[in-house]
């Protein structure tokens, strides 16, 4: 008996479509949108799956997902062409202060000495390295230390004319545009600015700086929830805050008042999750071997308590260490085993963001 072909349509192919969730948003494409510039001739069939980051690493299961939907549920015989493409999400629809940047995400810490601008550091360039537009203000406007772990501890800052006004023009290094304090002082100098000032020098990174369009804009705060934060909570659209800590209890005790001034209800930023760095050592003679010598599990024991997702733990290594000291942070290495750490973290972040971005 000869084969009878069934007619190939569009709403048969959307219908297939509609069993294939987005993991994280927990709705399937069709009703999210993501499905677009279907074309169906004959045969042939072809559309575009819009993402919600550039950076999604889960881009190929959704990819290899749509496939096994249209040969179970349409046609296994069906020519198929999909194109992944990508609309990062955001919140910041009225472009305020920054128009071409999506997502603005503070990086904290309650103390300092956790690690926080090596987090926000390595963070920023894996995010980069997953397809992102990405920048990095180093907010630490009384110790400021991006420039120098980026190999920039050199640099003077550029400037440009646009539309009338000066703007200063962000360095660009490892995929990160980067704007720091440091490319504006004398590396013995001290800065003395009172409160005002040191918020206002904040502000002008933001509105006085050409970043082009951007997918992410990372802040390495300072440490603390002083004059500088409260300045960029009032006055900055951000996304939402990563809270950067270390084991100890009196570390813990700090980010947790970190997370509190977030949570605030004139305040009210989404913490995105938080970060356990300095987690444990891992002797470069036993790569195999974990000793938690500032205790175990304390971050993600404090993550749970406070309803807070857990992102991840970053080894103490001396390579991470280095890196940062010779301006190579150790996420420039894409296959490196200490830098997998950070390329995990940074996976874990974007999807928080494009989470976030979805709750109305």
């Amino acid at each position: 008996m000869r084969k009878i072909d069934v007619m190939i349509t569009k709403e048969k192919v959307l219908e297939a479509l509609s069993y294939v969730d987005d993991p994280d948003l927990k709705k399937d494409l069709v009703t999210l949108g993501m499905i677009q510039d279907l074309i169906v001739e004959g045969k042939k069939v072809s559309f575009t799956v819009v993402l919600t980051t550039p950076a999604c690493p889960m881009k190929d299961m959704i990819e290899n997902a749509c496939r096994n939907a249209i040969v179970h549920y349409v046609d296994p015989s069906v020519e198929l062409h999909i194109k992944m493409s990508s609309n990062t999400t955001t919140k910041n629809k009225s472009g305020r202060l920054v128009p071409g940047v999506k997502n603005i995400i503070a990086v904290a810490s309650g103390k300092g000495g956790v690690g926080k601008s090596t987090v926000a550091a390595n963070m920023a360039i894996a995010v980069a390295q997953l397809g992102a537009k990405v920048g990095l203000i180093d907010a630490d406007i009384y110790g400021p230390s991006q420039h120098i772990m980026f190999g920039l501890e050199h640099e003077r800052l550029a400037v440009k004319e646009m539309d009338g006004k000066t703007l200063m023009e962000p360095v660009e290094k490892f995929g990160v545009k980067l704007l720091s304090i440091g490319f504006l002082t004398d590396q013995d100098q001290a800065i003395p600015w009172r409160g005002p000032m040191a918020s206002k020098a904040l502000t002008q990174l933001f509105s006085d700086a050409d970043w082009g369009d951007l997918d992410y804009l990372f802040i390495d705060l300072p440490p603390g929830t002083g004059d500088i934060h409260l300045t960029l909570v009032s006055s900055v659209p951000l996304t939402g805050a990563v809270i950067v800590s270390t084991p100890q209890h009196v570390a813990l005790a700090d980010a947790r008042k970190g997370i509190a001034m977030f949570r605030l209800p004139q305040v009210n930023i989404p913490v995105l999750g938080l970060v356990e760095n300095m987690a444990y050592f891992t002797p470069q003679e036993l790569p195999d071997n974990k000793y938690y010598i500032f205790g175990k599990d304390g971050a993600k024991k404090m993550a749970d308590s406070l309803n807070v997702d857990f992102l991840g733990e970053i080894p103490l290594v001396q390579a991470i260490r280095e890196g940062g000291d010779v301006g190579a942070p150790i996420a420039i290495d894409e296959q490196g085993v200490e830098a997998a750490a950070f390329h995990q973290l940074a996976e874990k972040v974007v999807r928080a963001i494009a989470i976030a971005n979805s709750k109305v």
